[in-house]
């Protein structure tokens, strides 16, 4: 798993790391009583405060100042297939890959800039051109106003090792930092997509919602004499 950070602007922004101190539980009232009595029950107190843990305060949760952006899998981008002579049958098919899913939160206060965190999952394919066990694909994320323009757009490497097996999977944490106009700006007007680095015509292919069939390439088989 990698952590890599996209910023949009030449910005330091300084993270405050909340104290958490451990609240010392309350001693109880003790009697008045004197003698040996009093002397042993006060030592088996004090042993018992120390045998429990402290009671930690909890965290404030404190609500962000408005919605998280919108985190998309671009459709035209979601599959890298690679075809030999570009015919779509299985028999060309190098190496592929799909983003599966992707899961993200934000936060942001005040007139802070919009932090997202994502963890994007790969499932990652070698067919019969792949030429070798081990393959770096590329993607990209980029911030947009949304259904509007592109403000920001980066490319990371995923080097995949197959290890002789037909599949793998891998997972990639990143992190987006989107600076506001102002307080009012809601995380609600960007978009945070995510894709392939794709061809043409492979994003035309992935444009048609074109499928593998198992048969796909092959010939037929003679029904059986009657």
């Amino acid at each position: 798993m990698r952590l890599a950070t996209v910023a949009l602007a030449a910005l330091a922004v300084l993270a405050s790391a909340g104290a958490v101190s451990a609240q010392s539980p309350t001693q109880r009232d003790r009697g008045q009583g004197q003698g040996q009595g009093q002397g042993q029950g006060q030592e088996q107190e004090q042993e018992g405060e120390r045998s429990r843990p402290p009671r930690i305060a909890p965290l404030r949760s404190v609500a962000n100042a408005g919605p998280c952006p919108f985190v998309k899998i671009l459709y035209d981008a979601a599959r890298y297939v690679e075809l030999e002579g570009g015919r779509a049958v299985s028999a060309n098919v190098g190496f592929t890959g799909e983003i599966e899913g992707v899961t993200a939160g934000c936060a942001y206060q005040s007139d802070e800039p919009i932090t997202v965190q994502m963890n994007i999952l790969f499932n990652l394919g070698r067919g019969p051109r792949a030429d070798g066990g081990q393959r770096t694909y590329r993607y990209w994320i980029a911030v947009t106003e949304r259904n509007e323009a592109v403000l920001a757009k980066e490319y990371f490497d995923l080097p995949v090792s197959f290890e002789g097996g037909a599949t793998a999977s891998a997972t990639e944490e990143q992190s987006v930092i989107i600076p506001r106009a102002a307080a009012e700006t809601s995380g609600g007007n960007f978009e945070v997509l995510i894709g392939f680095d794709v061809t043409p015509e492979m994003a035309e292919f992935n444009r048609t919602g074109s499928r593998f069939r198992v048969t796909a390439g092959q010939a037929a088989a003679s029904p059986p004499a009657q």
